[in-house]
C-alpha cells in the first residue's frame, strides 16, 4: 500500500505489549494524567500547550484527512493511553519525520523502543516511505541511545538551532528503508 491508502483510515499497529491506534474523546482522561506534566517537555522543544493541559480539545473538531499519522500508544495490560506517536512532515511521499513521547511513569521499560520499531517497520513495509528522520536535544541521552539502538544514524548536529520553540543544540537522526531490510534490530 502507499500513503494515499491511509488518508481516510489510519491502521492500528500491535506489538507484544502495545497497541498504537487513533485516539478518541474517550482517551482524554488517560491523556490528562500525563500530558500536562511539565517534566515531559524538558527536551520536547516547548511547554505544554492548551491541548496538552486540556486533552478534550484534541477531539473538539473532526480530524481532517491527511497522510500523516498520530497514534495513541496504549499499554495493553492497563488498556490505557500512555503515550503518543507521530509520522508527519511527509515530503513527496518519500520522507517523513517521526516523534514519540511516553508518560514519564513508563520510561525505562523499553516501551518507546518497542513502539518506534513497529512504526519504522510499518512505514518502510506498508507506506512506500524511503526515509524517516527525527531531531533530539543533545541532552536527551535516553532518546539518543534508543535511536542508535534501533539503527538510526546520527547525521548531524545543529548548534543553537530552534527546536519547535526552544533554542538548543540538537542532533538530526535518520534511517533509510535500505538500512532496515537486512537489520534484525527492527
Amino acid at each position: 500500500m502507499r500513503l494515499a491508502a491511509y488518508i481516510e483510515h489510519k491502521p492500528g499497529l500491535d506489538t507484544p505489549r502495545l497497541c498504537l491506534r487513533t485516539m478518541t474523546a474517550a482517551d482524554a482522561d488517560d491523556l490528562r494524567e500525563w500530558t500536562p506534566n511539565k517534566a515531559l517537555y524538558k527536551y520536547w522543544g516547548k511547554n505544554p500547550g492548551k491541548a496538552d493541559k486540556n486533552p478534550e480539545l484534541l477531539f473538539a473538531t473532526p480530524p481532517k484527512p491527511t497522510k500523516s499519522f498520530h497514534w495513541g500508544v496504549v499499554l495493553k495490560e492497563e488498556d490505557k493511553v500512555i503515550g503518543e506517536a507521530w509520522v508527519y512532515l511527509i515530503e513527496n511521499d518519500r520522507m517523513a519525520k517521526v516523534a514519540l513521547r511516553l508518560s514519564e511513569r513508563y520510561h525505562g521499560r523499553g516501551l518507546a523502543t518497542e513502539a518506534l520499531k513497529k512504526i519504522v517497520r510499518f512505514c518502510f513495509e506498508e507506506t512506500g516511505l524511503q526515509r524517516l528522520w527525527t531531531d533530539v536535544d543533545v541532552r536527551n541521552t535516553p532518546s539518543v541511545r534508543m535511536l542508535e539502538k534501533i539503527g538510526f544514524t546520527r547525521e548531524g548536529l545543529i548548534r543553537q538551532g530552534k527546536m519547535v520553540s526552544t533554542w538548543c543544540d540538537y542532533y538530526i537522526y535518520g534511517i533509510l528503508r535500505t538500512d532496515v531490510i537486512m537489520d534484525d534490530r527492527i
